[in-house]
């Protein structure tokens, strides 16, 4: 956790600071940690929230760079993912639980993208067509930095 947690921060610091193709090193780097440690962490909460936080950084960098369908991407990667995890009985109860908690976070985060930026071909696929603007509050945790 200490290694991904450092390698946010760095990305958060680096996005704040503009340097926005080393923030997308340290994001894409922290991604990776959080998905190589995904089903190795003793946290379950914590295992779920990196990968999560790690997917909607990348995309709020993305947003930055005027490429919103890489956002979305991002979005909706998170969210398949979790979904994908709360249905594999081959992984711990606590995982499962824990990305289902989050997967709220994840589908408010899609709704609010869509209802801003509109659909995109993935978007579309993973919700369909039928999907509602939200502004709901998503953005809990301390390590989605300052932006």
């Amino acid at each position: 956790m200490e290694h991904w947690k450092r390698t946010i921060e760095r990305a958060n610091r680096c996005f704040m600071a503009g340097e926005l193709v080393d923030a997308r090193e340290a994001y894409l780097q922290a991604l990776a940690l959080a998905q190589v440690l995904f089903e190795r962490w003793a946290d379950a909460d914590e295992a779920v929230a990196a990968c999560v936080i790690s997917h909607h950084n990348l995309a709020d960098l993305h947003l930055r760079l005027n490429q919103p369908e890489e956002s979305a991407e991002y979005l909706c990667a998170i969210h398949q993912h979790l979904l994908q995890t709360m249905q594999d009985t081959r992984l711990n109860p606590l995982l499962r639980e824990a990305a289902l908690r989050q997967s709220s976070k994840t589908y408010v985060e899609l709704l609010n993208f869509i209802s801003d930026h509109g659909e995109y071909p993935r978007t579309h696929r993973l919700l369909g067509s039928n999907v509602a603007p939200s502004d709901a509050s998503t953005r809990n945790s301390p390590f989605y930095g300052a932006h």
